[in-house]
């Protein structure tokens, strides 16, 4: 044991010496600087360099598993062998006084937990990413920013840097086993502030995200009904009427806007919380904190349920809608495109900043969910994977959308129709209108088209007189009545619902898709917050059940203050003016500390020792020069957009029962600036320190290994090897080497 035991310190000196040939030589490298040929025989050499290393690791990794049986079938014996292990894991010479504490035993127990599957990272990732707001957002998108032509900017940005950024952030997560709030100062010291600020933004969105999983819960409390509540004005009470702010408007307006949110007319108008949106809001933090209190592996199975389930609702909606009357007509707008907005910069930034929110980047669950697997994972094609069923899941989303619409927007102008043919009828009986003013009663068979037929062959004198007593009623209008934001064509879609027959079982099944999408968002959000707290004080990971109860019972105070009447307007003021400015600079420092601070070309060298294959050099050029440019022309644009124009949101108006457009009143700008300000402040202040304590721009060098800290250190997780399989790497790297590399003298 003890010859084994010098051998395994033996091989990862050697493993070390190795690994610091390769540094060198790529950090002596240029990217304009390469001859083909001498580049060519590095690249070989390293190969085989690097196989001989993993092989070298594996054995010592096999040592090590044999000294740990050992000790636990001697467990009272002390001796030098012990320190010989320590001496293996830490990676440093062997030292005679080094002795293993009692506390860093108690750490070597407490392993990095790993997904237990692909699948299950996979879906995590994708659950995280597929956010229920995303839907309408895109859907608004897409009428405002050329149709057609919008989904391919988008496409080609999340190619040209959403993939790119999104292998960065999985990378350096499964590469340093750390969570995002520690990896950052691993790869580039000056970079530590990133992970903290990432921690912030993390936090606020989780907040006011379970927000919004609250307003679903109480949706589809009430959707237990037949008629479906939104479906018809309420009458007054001790009345025959109907509440008269709802005869002014839509009786889902109504719903939404008096009966949900209680909301007030404008955001200055305060008070205390809504009480019916009290114990909602409270199930869905008992809800979330279920899903997440037992750990990584039971979060891993939720995710089956939390994310195929919702895709395979999604298809069977898609189908339903591509059957419903108007169907056709929405998707005319789907593929009509507009050439010219190719060339508008706006629209560019706009598909930029979406490729951000719908991929998650930034934030930190990317990070930490990567960081729980195992080194060798391929996180490129991870990547590559996220993205594709992101593009796939929008090519299901938006023709469902799209239909549903179209459905809507026909229904509701028959109804326009019908009701311009009875109070017509009324007015030529009371002889206000002349009789050649009398429409068709007839129209059951085709309402728009014999309405709108009629209308037109009416004279144009007594066609001013109808219009001037009744509205307009066309389809065109109805449909594009979704530019007016996210939230209406959320609402118009749950108006949609209520017209198709068995409306309360559909609107059960859509809630349940919409709760479903929602809490897989702020799961992954969660885990985000627990692991780079577990990560940064190891203490906490003896305690994660009481650590996840705690987080949700302060979030779920803290959630309280976007459930007063104003609330949805702070939500709205945060979403969309606030939390794009972080998250970008955020990137922007991710993205350097890894092709700048660590080296692009460094830390694709690692990648392929750890994933056993070569990586595209294209990925390395991407994060130096177009990444970065991309992201700092986006966060102008939206910095200028924002200091220049007035900001505004849609409020309710209840004098007139109706959606108005406001301005955000000053101190809305301050309070978007202020909690910008606050969340990047970690940033320039752990760039100070690091300047002030003299710590180097550039992370460690390969003679020490990057293994982040103590407790990762004792809890390295042992990798069994055979020799067979070493000799058969060994033996396909050096014919791999022979076959492709040049003869040189």
């Amino acid at each position: 044991m003890k010859t084994k035991a010098q051998a395994s310190v033996s091989l990862l000196a050697k493993s070390s010496s190795v690994e610091t040939e390769i540094d060198s030589i790529l950090e002596s490298q240029t990217w304009d600087d390469k001859d083909p040929v001498t580049w060519s025989t590095i690249v070989c050499a390293s190969e085989a360099q690097a196989s001989a290393t993993r092989a070298a690791k594996a054995q010592a990794w096999e040592t090590q598993a044999f000294e740990a049986q050992a000790r636990a079938s001697y467990p009272k014996q002390t001796s030098v062998l012990e320190a010989a292990t320590v001496s293996v894991l830490k990676q440093e010479p062997l030292n005679e006084n080094v002795h293993v504490t009692e506390k860093e035993e108690s750490e070597a127990l407490l392993t990095r937990p790993l997904w237990s599957t692909k699948v299950e990272y996979i879906l995590a990732q994708m659950g995280y990413s597929v956010r229920p707001s995303s839907f309408w957002y895109f859907t608004t998108l897409w009428l405002h920013s050329g149709n057609c032509v919008f989904f391919i900017i988008y496409t080609l940005m999340m190619f040209l840097f959403g993939i790119p950024l999104l292998f960065l952030e999985m990378a350096a997560g499964q590469r340093m086993h750390q969570s995002s709030m520690d990896v950052w100062k691993i790869i580039g010291p000056w970079s530590g502030g990133v992970g903290y600020a990432s921690f912030m933004v993390c936090f606020i969105t989780g907040i006011y995200l379970n927000v919004v999983n609250g307003w679903i819960l109480f949706y589809i409390s009430q959707s237990f009904q037949f008629p479906v509540p939104w479906e018809k004005c309420p009458l007054m009470k001790n009345s025959s009427g109907f509440d008269p702010e709802c005869a002014r408007t839509t009786p889902v307006m109504y719903f939404w806007y008096r009966v949900t949110l209680k909301a007030s007319d404008r955001i200055e108008d305060s008070g205390p919380p809504v009480f019916s949106l009290s114990l909602p809001f409270l199930v869905s933090w008992c809800l979330l904190g279920a899903l997440t209190i037992n750990g990584l592996k039971f979060t891993g199975k939720v995710m089956y349920v939390l994310v195929l389930v919702p895709y395979s609702i999604i298809i069977c909606f898609l189908l339903r809608s591509l059957l419903l009357e108007g169907a056709k007509f929405g998707l005319q707008h789907l593929v009509a495109p507009k050439i010219s907005d190719m060339f508008n910069i706006s629209i560019w930034c706009l598909a930029g900043s979406q490729v951000l929110f719908t991929t998650g980047l930034g934030f930190g669950p990317v990070t930490s969910l990567a960081s729980h697997m195992p080194q060798s994972n391929d996180c490129l094609s991870d990547a590559f994977v996220v993205a594709l069923v992101n593009l796939v899941t929008l090519l299901l989303v938006i023709p469902l959308n799209f239909s549903v619409l179209g459905f809507r927007s026909t229904v509701t102008t028959h109804r326009c129709c019908e009701k311009n043919v009875e109070t017509l009828i009324k007015l030529i009986d009371l002889g206000k209108l002349p009789p050649d003013a009398r429409p068709p009663e007839n129209l059951h068979d085709n309402p728009i088209s014999i309405y709108n037929t009629w209308l037109s062959s009416l004279p144009q004198h007594i066609k001013s007189m109808v219009l001037s007593e009744v509205t307009e009623c066309s389809i065109e209008n109805q449909f594009l009545k979704i530019r007016e934001g996210p939230s209406f064509a959320f609402l118009s879609f749950i108006e949609a619902l209520s017209f198709l027959p068995g409306s309360v079982c559909w609107s059960i099944i859509f809630f349940l898709l919409m709760l479903a999408l929602g809490l897989s968002t702020t799961i992954g959000i969660m885990q985000a917050i627990i692991f780079s707290l577990q990560d940064t004080f190891s203490t906490l990971r003896k305690h994660t059940k009481l650590l996840t109860v705690g987080l949700s019972l302060l979030m779920f105070l803290c959630g309280f203050f976007f459930t007063r009447p104003s609330g949805m307007y702070f939500i709205r003021l945060l979403n969309e003016h606030w939390t794009v400015l972080p998250i970008i600079i955020i990137i922007i420092f991710e993205n350097m500390a890894v092709a700048w601070a660590y080296g692009a070309r460094r830390f694709l060298a690692d990648m392929r020792i750890l994933l056993g294959r070569p990586i595209s050099p294209i990925y390395g050029w991407l994060w130096c020069y177009p990444c970065p440019i991309v992201l700092i022309v986006l966060f102008v644009t939206i910095l200028i957009n924002l200091t220049m124009k007035n900001i505004t949101y849609v409020a309710w108006d209840s004098n007139i029962s109706k959606e108005v457009l406001r301005q955000y009143p000053s101190w809305g700008l301050l309070l978007v600036i202020a909690l910008f300000l606050t969340v990047i402040l970690p940033i320039p202040v752990y760039f100070v320190y690091c300047l002030v304590s003299g710590i180097p721009f550039r992370s460690k060098s390969r003679e020490e290994p990057m293994i982040p800290s103590k407790s990762l250190r004792l809890s390295v997780q042992i990798m069994p090897s055979k020799d067979v399989q070493k000799e058969e790497i060994l033996q396909g790297d050096k014919t791999k080497c022979q076959s492709t590399c040049p003869v040189t003298s």
